[in-house]
């Protein structure tokens, strides 16, 4: 497998200083838009103590700002876990959010511990996609995935997606449809994490799982991926993500492709 050093998308980046700081809080997993007045809102994942702590009492918060380099001011949670039996009741992370129509929709994971704890289970087995709505990307957000995931997992305990549903990236075709990819975590097969795509014909769902999924697969190098965000531009798709050792365990892998599906190397 050979690796090009350089794209026109790489090549166009521009370093800028750390853009949040929360005093005793980790940040992470941000994800911004613009809204109708030109401001850079930022939804972020942040959580107190120490950096494993995520898992536990991960929320996601808001900040707002005139430019991309900000600064920002950070205005306060917007969505936290539930607790209780509900599926999404301690963790939430991964946020990304895209304007669909006149709404605003943050994807999200959440988890129940307390779940995985009952069956001795890994921590992370409890993780799903979720999904919430506003008219503004302050909020107040509505989960529409309020009883059950948006993006549960699949049924056949054998299928690469039957562990875990995390790290949601929408994606608004050219057709019209909803195309979310999502990472699993191929547990019951070669233990790596690899990419796949569902498909709906309206924001709230039901997404349909291609049926030739992972579309993004490096098992073969025995190398894995996570954390992508996906967009069309100039007739082409492309995906940013981080690599977990495709070429360097610590960096983004940039992707490109012509139909969403088939993916470069």
């Amino acid at each position: 497998m050979t690796h090009s050093t350089h794209s026109p998308f790489c090549d166009s980046l521009q370093p800028v200083a750390q853009i949040l700081d929360c005093p005793g809080w980790n940040v992470w997993c941000c994800s911004p838009i613009y809204d109708a007045d030109g401001r850079v809102h930022v939804l972020f994942s942040r959580w107190r103590d120490t950096f494993g702590d995520w898992l536990r009492s991960s929320e996601i918060a808001h900040a707002v700002a005139d430019s991309p380099e900000g600064p920002y001011t950070v205005t306060g949670t917007v969505l936290s876990g539930r607790g209780g039996d509900f599926w999404d009741a301690d963790t939430i992370h991964n946020p990304t959010i895209q304007k669909v129509g006149e709404r605003y929709a943050l994807f999200y994971i959440g988890n129940n511990l307390a779940e995985a704890e009952k069956y001795h289970a890994h921590h992370a087995s409890t993780q799903r996609i979720g999904l919430a709505v506003a008219d503004s990307p302050e909020g107040p957000w509505t989960r529409i995935s309020d009883e059950a995931p948006l993006l549960d997992v699949s049924k056949n305990p054998s299928d690469w997606d039957s562990y875990l549903t995390t790290n949601p990236a929408l994606l608004q075709h050219p057709d019209g449809k909803l195309w979310l990819y999502y990472k699993a975590w191929d547990r019951n097969n070669d233990d790596l994490r690899k990419m796949g795509l569902a498909v709906a014909e309206k924001l709230e769902g039901p997404y349909n799982r291609y049926e030739m999924n992972p579309v993004v697969d490096f098992s073969s190098i025995d190398a894995q991926v996570e954390d992508a965000y996906v967009w069309f531009e100039q007739g082409c798709f492309h995906m940013l993500m981080r690599d977990m050792g495709v070429i360097h365990p610590h960096v983004g892998l940039y992707l490109r492709s012509e139909d969403g599906i088939q993916w470069s190397e």
